[in-house]
C-alpha cells in the first residue's frame, strides 16, 4: 500500500542532483526547521521523483541514513567520520562491470530496501568528481540547502538568487545606508 502524497509541504530547491535533493528534503522557513520525510506521505513524494517503484515503509530508514551521511560530507568533506558514514551506506550494494555483446556492462548489485539511499551515495561521488569543490551550502541566513555550483566562475553563493540572495542584498543595502547592522 502506498502513502497518500497529498498533504506534502512544497519544498524549495528543486531539480538539484539527486544526492543533493535528498538533503534538501530538510530545509528551514519562517517557523523553522521542515523535514519532509515527517510529513504523511512525504517520502512518497520524493520516491515519486526519483524511485517511484520503491515502498517508502521499507526504504525510509536507509533514505534518512544517506540524507545524514550526505549532509555531513557536504559541510565537512575531510571529516573521516563523515566519510566513515557515507561508506556505511555504500556497503550496502557494489558495481560488477563486465563485459558483453555491446561491449563493457556495470551492474549494481544492491540490497533492496537500500537501493534509494545507496543510488543517492554512490551519485553523489560521481557529482564531486565531475564538479570538485562546487558542491556548497547556502550562504543564506539560517538557510541549510545545499546546490551544485554550475556557474561559469564558481562563485555561486545562495540556493536562489530570488530568495536567499535578494534578502542578503537587501541586508547589505540596508546597512550601507543607515550605518546599522
Amino acid at each position: 500500500m502506498r502513502t497518500r502524497v497529498d498533504a506534502v509541504p512544497d519544498r524549495p530547491l528543486r531539480g538539484e542532483p539527486l544526492p543533493l535533493d535528498l538533503v534538501n528534503t530538510r530545509w528551514a522557513d519562517a517557523g523553522g526547521p521542515v523535514d519532509l520525510f515527517d510529513a504523511p506521505g512525504g517520502v512518497a513524494a520524493w520516491l515519486a521523483e526519483h524511485h517511484p517503484d520503491a515502498e517508502p515503509a521499507a526504504v525510509e530508514v536507509p533514505l534518512r541514513a544517506a540524507r545524514d551521511a550526505l549532509r555531513a560530507v557536504v559541510e565537512r568533506p575531510e571529516d573521516p567520520a563523515a566519510a566513515g558514514l557515507l561508506d556505511a551506506v555504500l556497503e550496502h550494494g557494489r558495481v560488477r562491470r563486465g563485459y558483453g555483446p555491446d561491449g563493457p556492462t556495470a551492474l549494481a548489485d544492491v540490497d533492496t530496501a537500500w537501493l534509494p539511499a545507496w543510488t543517492a551515495a554512490a551519485a553523489y561521488l560521481d557529482l564531486v568528481g565531475e564538479l570538485p569543490g562546487r558542491i556548497r551550502r547556502c550562504d543564506g541566513q539560517g538557510c541549510v540547502l545545499v546546490f551544485a555550483d554550475t556557474s561559469r566562475n564558481g562563485r555561486r553563493r545562495w540556493c536562489s538568487m530570488q530568495a536567499c540572495g535578494a534578502r542578503a542584498k537587501a541586508a547589505d543595502y540596508y546597512r550601507r545606508r543607515t550605518g546599522r547592522g
